[in-house]
């Protein structure tokens, strides 16, 4: 149970021991295992590189899209004043108690277990950075896009609707004063990051297909069409 321990929770009753020696500990194990898997699997990419793929991996947003995906939140002793703000779903919560629940494994089963754990969580996110470049940083990649196809810098309007306690957040994506895509959140963050993947995706198809387009124009040859009209007379005389 104190891997799923908040310290609200703790300091609500009486001192109870908190995860946070737990996160400490679950934060270098999961590192070591993403780095590990990274070496290995890209055995020609720099230093730099890889550290960028690792930080697209080992960070609270997608710590949080785990959790979330395993309902960790319905799990975790939040105190009543974090239970009241939300704190099932806040992202840094989410993060922090996966990561003590990795060290926890670690500390019971062994550096194994832990890795298998590790493994069994985040390896589609580990695909996903590699192909995606900033990973899950959908408003870098979005940047990287956009500065690839020459279309200019990404802004995000913002707006918030409901009760302080309870806001909900709504971000488009505009580049070069057109929307390509919204996204919605319980924070600013994670309605802007939802915004530039939705724009990411509809500026990819739209590169793909004109990239497409012009790929098949050029191998359309006219010297190679046999059914193109002959321009010289072939008519008999006298005809």
């Amino acid at each position: 149970m104190r891997a799923l321990t908040h310290r609200s929770y703790a300091y609500e009753n009486g001192g109870l021991p908190t995860n946070e020696r737990l996160e400490f500990l679950g934060d270098s194990v999961l590192g070591l295992v993403v780095t590990d898997t990274l070496y290995r699997i890209h055995p020609d990419l720099p230093e730099g590189q890889l550290a960028k793929l690792r930080a697209a991996v080992v960070n609270s947003r997608a710590l949080a899209e785990v959790g979330r995906g395993l309902d960790l939140g319905a799990f975790i002793r939040l105190g009543r004043g974090e239970e009241g703000t939300g704190g099932r779903d806040k992202a840094s919560i989410l993060a922090d108690t996966l990561e003590a629940v990795i060290g926890a494994v670690y500390l019971d089963q062994g550096l194994d277990a832990a890795a298998e754990l590790v493994h069994r969580l985040f390896d589609p996110l580990i695909e996903k950075s590699s192909s995606l470049g900033a990973g899950l940083d959908w408003k870098t990649s979005l940047q990287e896009l956009t500065a690839t196809e020459g279309l200019g810098v990404p802004e995000y309007l913002v707006t918030e609707t409901g009760p302080d306690h309870e806001k909900t957040f709504t971000a488009a994506a505009r580049v070069g004063g057109v929307s390509y895509g919204t996204g919605t959140g319980r924070s600013k963050k994670e309605a802007e990051q939802q915004a530039a993947e939705s724009a990411w995706r509809a500026i990819r198809a739209a590169a793909d297909e004109a990239a497409k387009a012009a790929s098949s124009g050029d191998d359309a040859s006219p010297a190679s069409d046999s059914s193109a009209p002959a321009t010289g007379d072939t008519s008999s005389p006298g005809h």
